[in-house]
């Protein structure tokens, strides 16, 4: 059985979130924040932008328990704070890698590389979570 809504488009490509567009954070090197539909349910660690590499971490606060899903978006501008292009971190969780003993994974490290042919001229980047999936 198929279940079809037919005033909903179906979804293509990749998750996004509207407020990337106007998400420049402004001086040269400095990372802002894009809100998301699951900023309730995690913190954001130090995030730092080297000019090739958006750098961070994330602590789910919401009902811990195994991280299923998490993707974490990167949109990157110039010096004009203008939206130049995107990147992604993405976590699945590993069923091979998975422990029963102990208590579930609540952090979670990411790095995000800014696409080649914007180096040089990304100078700032944003951060914000399209997903997050936990038991």
């Amino acid at each position: 059985m198929v279940t079809s809504f037919p005033d909903l488009p179906a979804p293509t490509g990749e998750p996004d979130l509207p407020g990337i567009a106007t998400a420049a954070p402004g001086a040269p090197g400095a990372v802002g924040r894009i809100p998301g539909p699951f900023d309730d349910r995690f913190r954001l660690g130090e995030v730092t932008f080297d000019g090739e590499h958006v750098v961070g971490s994330i602590e789910i606060t919401s009902d811990v328990s195994d991280l299923l899903e998490l993707q974490v978006l990167a949109g990157f501008y110039d010096a004009s704070g203008t939206l130049i292009g995107r990147g992604r971190f993405t976590h699945h969780l590993d069923e091979g890698a998975h422990h029963e003993e102990g208590p579930p994974s609540e952090h979670e490290t990411f790095t995000i590389a800014v696409p080649r042919k914007l180096r040089g001229t990304a100078v700032t980047a944003a951060v914000g979570v399209p997903v997050l999936v936990n038991e």
